[in-house]
């Protein structure tokens, strides 16, 4: 949230802005209590030198501080109505006699000292301390002063009466240093020097002074979200994990040197490991939008340059000139360049990126990438904007450029991966920026979910394979490492499935060490819901990883294992297209026989359901294209076409080599199993009850045919899978499924009248709460539905 802006209007770039200092705030409130509870715990004051010395230069810090703020009282002001009003002004210096006692006046006669020791009125620029009293010898020769030598003034008067004795005289002046006596030993004892203050805890002083960065900080943070002037000193406050951990570390140093291990591995360790792991950010934000929107904002920077269009050059022209830019040291895009507001959005995005800084944000992700120059258009508005922006704040931008990811979704662009990866490394340039700002290490997104829409799961599947082996040889070829980013959703037709089978059932080498991976929809909830059952998943994540980096799947036994795949996917992409894109009637059946129209006004989605405002099943997401096949229990998308492959390739008489794949290769088998396991949580009766309701009867003869293209892909998956019933080697599915069938029928059946009324009557608010609840009902009872 607040980094994806992919056809989400919503998200703007005051809105990644807020969300990144939201997320800086929320850490800092976190530390800030850990670190009051440390204070508390720690109240030993025995520590190492190093800390002691800390805690001293703090403690004098402090002190300096204070004397300041007494010497050079400010007046106080009101604030009213957003204004500063000038209230009463407190006195700046002591009265004139408050350094004498009252006994003074009465007891003494008028005399005049030498050297202007007598009690005169203060000036603004005068101490406001006693001078001090000299020895006899030189008060009677006339060389007392107390502000260096000043020629002597007009004295003043203690009282009325004669002049002063000699014994007098004598008694004025140890009157004079007893006063200056117990002023000295009164301040002493309100402040002791360091080494006299007893009782003093050391780690209390440092943890203190740190509790007081962080309220510094996070009080930043509220002004800078407020939009308020904010003219902190950036040593009053944190700006990066190091600078927070520097004294936690010191203070874990310390208690290890005295013998408090414990202590030192408790909450301290479990502080600094939590800082060392979410710094001051909790989590980093990654960005992404469209390709085509960074060509847009080229557009209008090189029509703005008298350039030509961009947009309308070759993809050697597009290399040429991005290479050429990103050599140089200026920054393309003049500041006084007027352009509209999609592409000053764009502009300001890569701005607030610029300011955040890797401290904050990760990486930027490039949708529906397809081209070298899709990578290259995000690197140089990156690097223009931080050009800008150093030049403004007069310093570097905080932390390095953020790793620029191409995501490659559809079937097409998933072929071209190895291509485009090729082309990017080929280029010194970008070649020499991966290995000198981002260690060596290309990371490449691919996309399960509009692959899907796209071509049919059986053959996103297989493209997504055949698109790893092929990103992973091209960094070979140039020595660069490679990161595999898997856009995966919860349902079966978005890519999800059991963590550890996907892990497992990768290419080959595409697993070294290195795997990222999304996690969507209820799926966040249901496996990182609890910290036990969060741990659990964590540890799945680490074990599959581990053993597909030490222990990688096989890879297809035979060559013609290949080709029977080959022969799989181009039947079903063929047979999924036709019924999906082909079918006139498919569009208007799934409108009707599908919740589909009616989650666009729910406000349950992260962003609106289509990228434009086409009703195309082109351009709606394919997170509403899973969701509402859901709902109706027909899950079309996971196995739409698998049917149409393997009939086709058992007929070519592939069926002894269907089998034998599904027992020894890694990725076919899990393939088979998550659509068997699709094809467990369908309900053919449930979804002609849908139809039976909705469809116009036109239309409904669509839907008999797709109920049998079901049976028959039921039937193929059996045969392949060598299993008698559905979910056979899932037992546990299996009654989890049955368990739930009493209350999602009567569910569904209930959705069912809803939609039909609310048809009807569609500004019955009452009637959309309640199909609301229905719809979370089935989703929690189909489970991975997101």
């Amino acid at each position: 949230m607040g980094g994806d802006r992919d056809g989400n209007p919503n998200v703007t770039a005051k809105v990644t802005r807020d969300v990144a200092f939201l997320s800086q705030w929320m850490a800092t409130d976190l530390y800030t209590r850990e670190v009051d509870s440390l204070r508390f715990e720690l109240s030993m004051g025995r520590c190492s030198d190093k800390l002691a010395i800390l805690a001293d230069e703090i403690l004098l810090q402090e002190a300096s501080y204070e004397d300041q703020k007494n010497e050079n009282w400010v007046e106080p002001v009101n604030r009213k109505n957003g204004h500063y009003r000038q209230s009463l002004a407190l006195p700046t210096q002591l009265p004139a006699d408050a350094d004498f006692p009252s006994c003074t006046e009465s007891q003494y006669s008028t005399v005049e000292l030498p050297g202007n020791l007598s009690r005169q009125k203060r000036t603004s620029s005068a101490p406001t301390r006693l001078n001090s009293i000299k020895t006899s010898s030189e008060i009677s020769s006339g060389t007392i002063s107390g502000e260096g030598n000043r020629p002597p003034t007009k004295a003043a008067c203690l009282t009325k009466g004669a002049s002063f004795t000699s014994s007098q005289l004598l008694a004025q002046r140890k009157l004079f240093a007893e006063l200056e006596t117990g002023r000295s030993s009164f301040r002493k004892l309100l402040e002791p020097s360091l080494n006299q203050r007893p009782g003093i805890a050391p780690y209390r002083v440092v943890l203190g002074n740190v509790k007081d960065k962080l309220i510094k900080t996070r009080r930043r943070l509220e002004l800078l979200l407020d939009d308020l002037p904010c003219e902190y000193d950036p040593t009053e406050y944190y700006e990066t994990a190091e600078q927070l951990l520097e004294p936690l570390l010191l203070c874990h140093e310390s208690l290890q040197s005295c013998g408090s291990e414990i202590l030192a591995d408790g909450r301290l360790a479990d502080l600094i490991r939590r800082v060392a792991t979410f710094g001051m950010i909790l989590m980093k934000l990654d960005l992404r939008q469209e390709a085509s929107r960074h060509s847009e904002a080229l557009d209008a920077v090189t029509v703005y340059l008298d350039m030509g269009v961009y947009s309308e050059w070759d993809e050697d022209k597009k290399l040429e000139f991005l290479t050429r830019e990103l050599k140089g040291k200026r920054p393309l895009i003049p500041p006084s360049i007027e352009v509209v507001p999609d592409v000053k959005e764009v502009l300001d995005t890569f701005r607030v990126a610029a300011e955040l800084g890797t401290d904050s944000l990760g990486a930027y992700v490039i949708s529906m990438a397809s081209n070298a120059s899709d990578v290259l258009a995000v690197e140089l508005l990156q690097k223009d904007a931080r050009l800008s922006v150093s030049g403004e704040l007069g310093k570097p931008c905080p932390g390095g450029t953020l790793r620029v990811v191409p995501l490659f979704e559809t079937a097409k662009d998933l072929r071209a991966a190895g291509s485009v990866i090729r082309k990017l490394l080929s280029i010194d340039w970008y070649r020499e920026h991966i290995i000198k700002n981002h260690n060596g290490i290309q990371e490449v997104m691919v996309g399960y979910s509009d692959s899907g829409k796209d071509a049919g799961r059986f053959t996103a599947a297989w493209e997504l394979y055949k698109a790893q082996e092929d990103v992973v040889a091209a960094c070979k070829e140039f020595g660069i490492r490679v990161t595999l980013f898997h856009g995966r959703g919860g349902s079966i037709g978005r890519g999800g499935g059991p963590t550890y089978l996907a892990i497992q059932s990768q290419p080959p080498g595409s697993v070294m060490g290195t795997l990222r991976s999304t996690e969507q929809g209820e799926m966040v909830q249901a496996k990182f819901g609890l910290p036990q059952i969060a741990v659990r998943q964590l540890e799945i994540y680490t074990t599959a990883v581990l053993l597909a980096t030490m222990r990688p799947p096989k890879p297809p036994r035979e060559t013609k294992w290949r080709t029977v795949m080959e022969d799989i996917s181009e039947n079903s992409c063929h047979f999924y297209r036709s019924v999906v894109y082909d079918n006139h009637d498919f569009l208007p059946y799934f409108h009707e026989a599908t919740p589909q129209a009616e989650l666009g006004f729910l406000n349950i989605g992260s962003r609106p359901a289509r990228r434009k405002t086409s009703t195309a099943i082109a351009h709606l997401r394919a997170i509403p294209w899973v969701f509402a096949w859901t709902q109706t229990r027909f899950v079309l998308p996971s196995w739409l076409g698998v049917g149409a492959g393997l009939k086709h390739a058992c007929t070519e008489g592939y069926m002894h080599d269907l089998q034998a794949m599904y027992k020894e290769w890694p990725f076919f088998q899990s393939t088979i199993d998550l659509i068997e396991m699709v094809l467990a949580k369908a309900d053919i009766p449930i979804a002609k009850h849908y139809d039976e309701v909705l469809v116009s009867e036109s239309r409904r003869g669509l839907g008999v045919e797709l109920r049998k293209e079901l049976m028959m892909t039921e039937e193929y998956v059996l045969l392949v899978s060598g299993h008698e019933k559905l979910s056979e080697n899932n037992k546990s599915l299996k009654r989890l499924i049955e368990s739930r069938l009493p209350f999602l029928n009567s569910i569904n059946m209930l959705q069912v009248e809803i939609l039909k009324r609310l048809r009807q009557d569609e500004d019955n608010k009452k009637l959309r709460d309640v199909l609301l609840v229905t719809i979370n009902g089935i989703a929690a009872g189909m489970r991975n539905t997101g």
